[in-house]
């Protein structure tokens, strides 16, 4: 898309998304990974990362068996 687009029309797009970006409310990351942090370390109990999916409700675990004779 952007292969087709003219050098005007590419500057008005990144100057429109420049303008969109401009308005977001900006925050300190010394404040927001301090929170980030907080939040994981609260859902570490539900993580199934972490904490493992039992076998009768993996989506994954194998149906059934292969055997050769």
């Amino acid at each position: 898309m952007a292969q087709d687009m003219t050098e005007k029309e590419l500057l008005k797009m990144e100057l429109d998304q420049l303008k969109k970006e401009v308005k977001n409310e900006r925050q300190m990351v010394s404040k927001t990974g301090k929170e980030i942090k907080e939040y994981i370390e609260s859902m570490v109990g539900e993580d199934p990362l972490l904490k493992g999916v039992p076998e009768d409700k993996n989506p994954f675990k194998e149906k059934g068996g292969c055997t050769i004779s």
